[in-house]
């Protein structure tokens, strides 16, 4: 008797089980690209190419007024002039790369004489996290804010 009761106990907990388990599935997300609405493609597409350097990839829509770029382990960026309208943008909204070569970058951003700042605004300052990594800001030719730091 005491044998079957606990059959019957770990039956009602296995059936309970798989009914929650297939009412809340399990679904796993990964980070597959950033898109950004851009004025003009081409100038946004040489921004892209020649200040971060991204090697632009194949537009898979095949689709004019769209390029693709790669960020790595399979990431993209698609830069689209097909919807037209104005876009509001602020610092807050902004996309952020790590670079062990930070110093090399300020050097990039100053000989291209790109403005870059700190998070609260001052032109050519570098903002200082508690934890020490260093950060700095800048704009695309849409006005899309940057970060880039230089965390590990």
């Amino acid at each position: 008797m005491k044998y079957t009761f606990t059959i019957l106990l770990f039956l009602q907990f296995m059936c309970a089980t798989c009914l929650h388990a297939q009412s809340e599935p399990s679904i796993h997300f990964s980070f597959n690209h950033l898109a950004l609405s851009v004025k003009n493609v081409d100038r946004s597409a040489e921004f892209y190419a020649r200040v971060l350097h991204l090697a632009e990839i194949t537009n898979r829509t095949q689709k004019p007024g769209i390029r693709w770029f790669s960020l790595g382990d399979g990431k993209e960026l698609h830069l689209i002039s097909t919807i037209p309208g104005p876009v509001q943008i602020n610092k807050a909204v902004h996309f952020a790369f790590t670079t062990p070569d930070f110093e090399a970058l300020v050097q990039l951003l100053n000989k291209e004489k790109i403005p870059y700042s700190d998070w609260p605004g001052v032109a050519k300052q570098i903002t200082t996290r508690a934890d020490g990594i260093r950060q700095l800001y800048f704009q695309d030719p849409d006005g899309y804010w940057i970060e880039v730091n230089s965390a590990d």
